[in-house]
């Protein structure tokens, strides 16, 4: 399951509660990425790489997926196709601008599109105090055209949180397998 949206629409914090939802389920797999900037800078809880550790990674072919944004570069570690061979439901944070490629990859995945009103997303990105007001308003008029397709669900998160993230768990949940191969 690929989890999307624009920047402020709160996808670390629904992927965080449903992290923690289903913190002892062997069957659910959430992705930490490699991400070109240092851990522990805030945000989520990435594996952090160098410019030239991650162009060598991907060199070798260490990604399942990987792209460029914000001036950084992200990466799925390709361990996921073993997760995904013994029928754990991955999830894991991407850009929209991947989808296709991953659509091709992996057939019968689902895109869940995270969401919250313009205002929302002002007042959530004014709150973080990263970016200026220009920015913030560059960033928004660059949301770009909806998500669509038969694999999209989309979760609204302009509310309380728990909500979204009960949303998202239970989505999650159609997927479970009875049980997982173990690794071997």
């Amino acid at each position: 399951m690929l989890v999307v949206g624009a920047s402020g629409v709160g996808k670390d914090s629904v992927l965080d509660g449903a992290r923690a939802a289903f913190r002892d389920d062997p069957r659910v797999v959430f992705v930490q990425r490699v991400i070109t900037r240092p851990a522990g800078s805030g945000g989520e809880d990435n594996i952090a790489a160098t410019s030239e550790e991650f162009a060598a990674l991907s060199a070798q072919g260490a990604f399942a997926i990987h792209w460029p944004a914000h001036g950084l570069s992200y990466g799925l570690p390709r361990r996921i196709e073993d997760d995904l061979a013994q029928g754990r439901v991955v999830v894991a944070n991407v850009s929209r601008q991947v989808l296709d490629d991953a659509r091709q990859r992996y057939p019968g995945l689902t895109v869940c599109v995270v969401t919250a009103s313009t205002d929302t997303l002002r007042a959530r990105l004014l709150a973080r105090g990263r970016e200026t007001e220009a920015q913030i308003d560059a960033r928004l008029a660059h949301v770009g055209a909806p998500t669509v397709g038969a694999d999209v669900v989309t979760i609204a998160n302009d509310g309380d949180l728990a909500d979204a993230v009960a949303a998202f768990a239970r989505l999650i949940g159609q997927f479970l397998p009875v049980s997982v191969k173990p690794l071997t």
